[in-house]
């Protein structure tokens, strides 16, 4: 009996030499996870991330601490979390095209795909052409037959230089064959004052931050890049055909330290997948003007990197310097 106890020990002790992560993995989480979101509160992605960090406490038993942390164009709380222990306790919670599109710069200590573990996507919102109501153009053609008819009238506003927003007026300049000017702004919420102002004529940015602006009236539609959820169908950028506007969307996701251990990824991409399925969670996101949208840690991946590439074509056809931001 003595003997068989031995041989077990030390066929436990051999295995935990083997692997000597995976006594930690069992007992993941014991602590609070902190979720860091590198936005101010509020604007599209915030709310979301309240959300499923609300579902993750209660499905992982572990609080999840939401800290926002702007600033450096999303650099600063992403440089923390490339940089932290690889234990699933720190984690980011940003969007596709942002995370891409800033780590294109070359002065930034980390690298969008190589320094992080992806986890899951949590939702998605296409992005629309909104104007000002003093622009006499109410559909695409419209807009398009003005800008050329009155050449360097018109301005479109962006969150900043080489943010989502800024590629998509350079695109549509590009696409439709017009030069629309560019007016970066430090930050969307300085960009909404003046479009709802007037002293910019027009803004390309997510449905989720535009939408209830075109709900009151204080902006006017012209296309969309997807239907948005729960309205009634409108009019497309492809159905004009603008057909690269298909990559210019919001994505949030979930992203941990590069080297975290893939059970500890893989559980918590699970319980954002669970979180995803509650109805409350639907409706939540639904009223951001978003959808639920997942994606397990391999599609993320590819996902991140073929957007890299998609954007790097566009920054480089618009002549963008990025090492301006």
């Amino acid at each position: 009996m003595k003997r068989q106890f031995l041989q077990q020990m030390a066929a436990l002790a051999a295995a935990a030499a083997a692997s000597p992560f995976s006594f930690a993995q069992a007992a993941w989480p014991d602590r609070p996870i902190r979720m860091l979101v590198p936005y101010p509160p509020g604007g599209s992605t915030d709310p979301i991330a309240r959300v499923l960090g609300q579902k993750l406490n209660e499905l992982l038993g572990q609080p999840i601490v939401v800290e926002n942390r702007p600033g450096g164009n999303t650099s600063i709380a992403s440089a923390f979390i490339a940089k932290a222990a690889p234990d699933g306790y720190n984690l980011l919670f940003s969007s596709v095209s942002t995370h891409v599109i800033h780590t294109m710069q070359s002065n930034l200590p980390y690298d969008s795909i190589r320094d992080f573990a992806p986890i899951s996507t949590v939702s998605r919102s296409g992005y629309m052409l909104a104007v000002h109501p003093s622009v006499p153009a109410k559909t695409l053609p419209e807009l398009i037959a003005y800008a050329k008819a009155n050449p360097g009238k018109l301005n479109y506003g962006s969150a900043g230089i080489g943010n989502a927003n800024h590629l998509a007026g350079e695109l549509f300049n590009m696409s439709a064959g017009v030069k629309i000017t560019h007016v970066p702004y430090k930050g969307t919420g300085a960009a909404m004052i003046d479009l709802l102002a007037g002293r910019v004529q027009m803004y390309l940015s997510t449905i989720s931050s535009l939408q209830g602006h075109i709900d009151s009236g204080a902006l006017r539609a012209i296309a969309y890049t997807s239907q948005p959820p729960g309205k009634p169908p409108v009019a497309t950028f492809e159905q004009f055909g603008l057909k690269d506007f298909e990559k210019i969307e919001l994505v949030t996701m979930l992203l941990a330290p590069r080297d975290t251990p893939a059970a500890i990824v893989n559980r918590i991409a699970d319980a954002v997948q669970k979180s995803l399925d509650m109805p409350d969670v639907r409706k939540a996101i639904e009223t951001q003007n978003q959808a639920p949208f997942f994606m397990p840690p391999a599609a993320l991946a590819e996902r991140l990197k073929s957007d890299r590439a998609k954007f790097a074509e566009i920054v480089e056809k618009a002549n963008i310097k990025l090492t301006d931001v």
